[in-house]
């Protein structure tokens, strides 16, 4: 590998993050996703998040931010991601793998919970079954996507969705960059609205 293709690696990566910040929207949806859950945990809700692969330790990165201490000391926030190996495997021996979240998110979604379903594609069928559980359970549900945004785009609450890419570690490197942390560091979540 040449430092040319390595520099054009970082180029690329680039040149995703300007197109998400050139368009204003997205900042909405991110706001609106931070007050959705904001709202969801003063009323003695949860959020529950849930992906594949490189999705799943972003899920998974998303719910110790909340419960643990991300710059500022604050009391946990109630969140889990749908990550425990021995329900994965149960679940996926016993019913298949395309129900490994939405049994997790049957069992304790209630009203008013919030579901943080991640999937590059949009089309991961465990992640839209999750989703379909999640609205049976009159659960809000904020999607954060790739490419097209897949079939997910029209099933979810509120879709963030990164900019065209063919790759899917570009899709992550905004979930993560943009939404995961760019939401935990809202101001409220830490002081004013948000007490604990």
């Amino acid at each position: 590998m040449s430092t040319k293709q390595i520099a054009d690696h970082f180029l690329e990566a680039q040149s995703v993050l300007e197109k998400f910040i050139a368009d204003p929207s997205n900042f909405e949806k991110i706001k609106k996703a931070g007050d959705t859950i904001i709202a969801s945990i003063k009323k003695g809700g949860k959020v529950i998040s849930c992906g594949n692969g490189g999705s799943m330790s972003d899920a998974m990165h998303f719910a110790e931010e909340m419960t643990g201490r991300f710059r500022e000391n604050r009391g946990p926030i109630p969140a889990v991601a749908i990550s425990d190996p021995a329900h994965i495997t149960c679940i996926a021996n016993d019913y298949g793998y395309d129900y490994i979240f939405s049994r997790y998110v049957e069992s304790i979604g209630r009203p008013g919970d919030v579901l943080l379903a991640i999937s590059t594609s949009g089309n991961s069928q465990n992640v839209i079954n999750a989703v379909l559980a999640a609205k049976a359970n009159k659960m809000f549900v904020v999607g954060l996507t790739g490419k097209s945004g897949g079939k997910m785009a029209e099933m979810v609450d509120l879709e963030i969705r990164t900019p065209m890419s063919n790759w899917a570690d570009r899709v992550q490197e905004i979930h993560i960059k943009l939404f995961i942390h760019s939401f935990i560091i809202l101001r409220r979540i830490f002081t004013g609205d948000f007490v604990f």
